[in-house]
């Protein structure tokens, strides 16, 4: 009976993700938020249909899902993208970090909180949803300057956002000193770019040669797992090694006509459960312990990544029709948020219910009205281009 459970319920979620795709053609609702609104009615927050034994499979969907971002990412930080939009994505991420860690941690601290609790969850606040994004420009269909751009972002923003993140565990915990938690932060991704390269040069090389054009998907699976695998053993981030190897291969595998293209055909099915398992574990009810102090942090992370995009493209030579939509497209929260958020619970016990009602409640938010805003700045840019 538990086997016979098991393939019902990946039928129905395969057919739930079906008819969320289809709605959103019809209705031009993003996918994404379907699909956790979806997850969301079926999972404890609803009617409790998902069993515990289905929801014990997200750690391991969401390790191979973000894999698969990682490198499909990876691949849009190609030499070509790059020399075209490369002063924009760096002045962008740099920006849209920077001016969210710095309004949200100074307006808490003006709401009366702790200074070393605005700070952890400031530092959160700049992690951004690397799935849910992707997966909105994809289901766009639109593939202009904005969109690349967009896609690089988001291939770094991350990778800042963990830097500083690391950097302010420092900051605020100096009883332990600086050595443990740099130490542990170089590793993590210091450790994550020598793996990806590691894996990303040598497959460079040697994969596509047996069918001239672009890697097997038998080839790009193996790779995309052997990296994971190795990550996780490593203790290492494994969407930094995904992005490097990503990378790597877009940019010296000259005999590719679409590196890791074969990836993009089996991705759908990975991302249905992804999402679905991923609304049907987020919890509603943290909403009802944030409090004014919580919406206001909705509002600071709001308005931070409207004036860090719009400063950031600015400066960045970015088209200026655009300046004014990059802040609200990369407002979606997720995995990498709540990953921070656990970490910081751990280093300090004594915030830890403050810090997950936050991240959790955030999250939440943003990942149901974030990828709606990130499609309609896609299509905003598109029609007035």
């Amino acid at each position: 009976m538990e086997l016979a459970g098991f393939f019902v319920t990946l039928g129905v979620l395969f057919l739930a993700g079906l008819a969320a795709d289809e709605l959103g053609r019809v209705t031009r609702l993003p996918r994404v938020t379907l699909l956790l609104l979806l997850g969301m009615a079926a999972g404890s927050s609803g009617f409790g249909l998902v069993p515990d034994e289905v929801a014990q499979w997200f750690d391991e969907l969401s390790v191979v899902a973000l894999t698969m971002v990682a490198f499909l990412l990876g691949g849009s930080l190609s030499r070509k993208n790059l020399a075209a939009h490369g002063r924009a994505i760096l002045s962008i991420s740099l920006s849209v970090v920077f001016c969210t860690i710095v309004i949200v941690t100074f307006g808490l601290i003006a709401a009366g909180l702790h200074p070393g609790l605005a700070l952890v969850l400031g530092a959160v606040a700049t992690a951004t949803a690397p799935a849910a994004m992707t997966d909105v420009i994809h289901q766009s269909g639109i593939e202009n300057g904005f969109t690349d751009t967009l896609k690089g972002i988001v291939a770094i923003d991350d990778a800042w956002g963990l830097i500083v993140f690391s950097i302010v565990l420092v900051l605020v915990d100096q009883a332990n000193g600086w050595s443990g938690v740099l130490s542990g932060a170089l590793w993590d991704l210091g450790g994550a770019i020598v793996l990806g390269a590691a894996i990303g040069v040598p497959a460079s090389f040697l994969t596509g040669r047996l069918q001239p054009g672009e890697p097997l998907q038998a080839e790009a699976i193996g790779i995309m797992f052997l990296t994971a695998g190795l990550a996780l053993w490593l203790e290492v981030s494994f969407l930094v090694a995904g992005m490097t190897a990503g990378a790597l291969v877009a940019n010296f595998a000259r005999h590719h006509d679409r590196a890791f293209h074969e990836i993009e055909h089996i991705q759908w099915p990975f991302m249905i459960l992804f999402f679905l398992l991923a609304g049907a574990l987020l919890e509603v009810e943290t909403l009802r312990l944030l409090g004014w102090a919580g919406v206001l942090f909705l509002v600071l992370r709001t308005a931070s990544r409207f004036l860090g995009g719009l400063i950031g493209a600015r400066f960045g030579g970015a088209p200026r029709r655009e300046w004014h939509w990059y802040g609200p497209a990369l407002l979606p929260q997720a995995g990498v948020a709540v990953g921070m958020a656990l970490v910081a619970s751990q280093k300090f016990p004594e915030w830890a219910a403050a810090i997950m009602a936050f991240t959790i409640a955030s999250t939440v938010v943003f990942e149901i009205i974030g990828p709606p805003i990130t499609m309609a700045a896609i299509r905003r840019i598109s029609e007035e281009g």
